[in-house]
């Protein structure tokens, strides 16, 4: 009925080298989120901005709301006109601010 004094006695501890066996799951787990995730991500917003940064007049875009038009200025304070029709310029924002 009563538990005996030597099978409630916790464990012996457990060694220095089974602490770092058990983070290896988690690095493995960064590192492959790293190379399958963040890598690759980084990646395409690096071309896409040098992308953005290459623009001239008379190059073709499309705008993230859908509109295809022709570049017809590209402005220092970050807008471009793009002409979306024959006569019809509007202006966009050449890249997205940081601060919302």
């Amino acid at each position: 009925m009563f538990v005996s004094p030597a099978f409630a006695q916790a464990a012996g501890g457990a060694p220095a080298g089974s602490a770092f066996a058990s983070f290896i799951p988690l690095i493995l787990i960064f590192m492959i989120m790293y190379f399958l995730l963040i890598r690759p991500q980084q990646k395409k917003l690096k071309e896409h901005q040098a992308m953005v940064a290459a623009l001239r007049r008379g190059d073709q875009v499309v705008t993230q709301g859908g509109i295809v038009g022709k570049v017809s200025k590209v402005q220092e304070d970050g807008m471009v006109e793009v002409e979306i029709a024959e006569g019809v310029k509007v202006k966009v924002v050449r890249r997205r601010s940081r601060k919302c």
